[in-house]
């Protein structure tokens, strides 16, 4: 059995951590991070604590759905303490991502901007559609609910780097996330990455090859947040078995 730690079991992914972990047979919780306290009930035999050490002796792998700050803060206590991590936190700054790196030398680390199924499928065929679709305008729009942080998401960053990716192109030299005035005409290679907020929307991402007379467009939606959880949980299992180094959903899903 999986000794398994949430790190940050009050957020919203984090509950339903909790929550699918009683189903699971190959996995169990045993700790649980979470700064302050923890305001509803779980297995009583999993620990709760607010000390990384505590909390990193308690288990085999540790999922994080936390905020940047807090990621970054686990990694460094890692980088003394290795520890298989599963990270899905997003809007981690350059040093946060650098770390990560630095940190996967020791461990292994899987880190995704998105745990679904589907997305790791839909940046596998962005990726093909950009390379075949030469000369198609490219861009990418998300939806998601008013309280997130961080924009444009890291899944349709993501997405926007296998667009980019197929085509051979370093997305921060490419990539616009907002127009506004007399801009002039697009560019030839832009990506277009714009993010929109309200209400409760989960998470849905498109992607649009348009062209003179037609157009493409791929979409993904998500309708559950327990598809994070439980492609994190997925994650989790063989990440476990894994050496050291920085994976990816796609690694762990078989599709590289």
């Amino acid at each position: 059995m999986i000794k398994v730690g949430v790190y940050g079991g009050t957020g919203r992914v984090g509950k339903l951590l909790l929550e699918d972990l009683k189903s699971e047979d190959a996995l169990e919780l045993s700790a649980v991070y979470v700064r302050n306290e923890l305001n509803f009930a779980i297995n009583p035999s999993a620990l709760v604590t607010n000390d990384l050490d505590t909390f990193l002796n308690a288990c085999d792998v540790v999922v994080d759905f936390s905020l940047p700050e807090a990621t970054q803060a686990l990694l460094e206590k890692t980088l003394q303490r290795p520890k298989p991590l599963v990270i899905a936190t997003t809007g981690l700054d350059v040093h946060q991502f650098n770390l990560m790196k630095e940190a996967s030398e020791l461990m292994p680390i899987l880190y995704a901007t998105n745990m679904s199924l589907g997305v790791a499928v839909l940046s596998r065929l962005v990726e093909q559609a950009s390379k075949v679709l030469e000369g198609f305008d490219i861009e990418v729009v998300e939806m998601h609910h008013k309280h997130k942080k961080d924009a444009p998401s890291g899944t349709a960053l993501t997405l926007a780097e296998s667009a980019a990716r197929g085509r051979n192109l370093e997305l921060d030299k490419v990539r616009v996330s907002g127009r506004n005035g007399n801009i002039g005409e697009r560019g030839k290679d832009e990506i277009a990455v714009m993010a929109l907020r309200g209400g409760d929307i989960v998470g849905r991402h498109t992607v649009g090859f348009y062209n003179e007379g037609e157009f493409i467009e791929m979409n993904h939606t998500a309708t559950s947040r327990h598809t994070f959880s439980k492609g994190a949980l997925r994650a989790s299992k063989w990440l476990a078995q894994q050496e050291a180094g920085l994976y990816n959903i796609s690694d762990c899903l078989g599709l590289d």
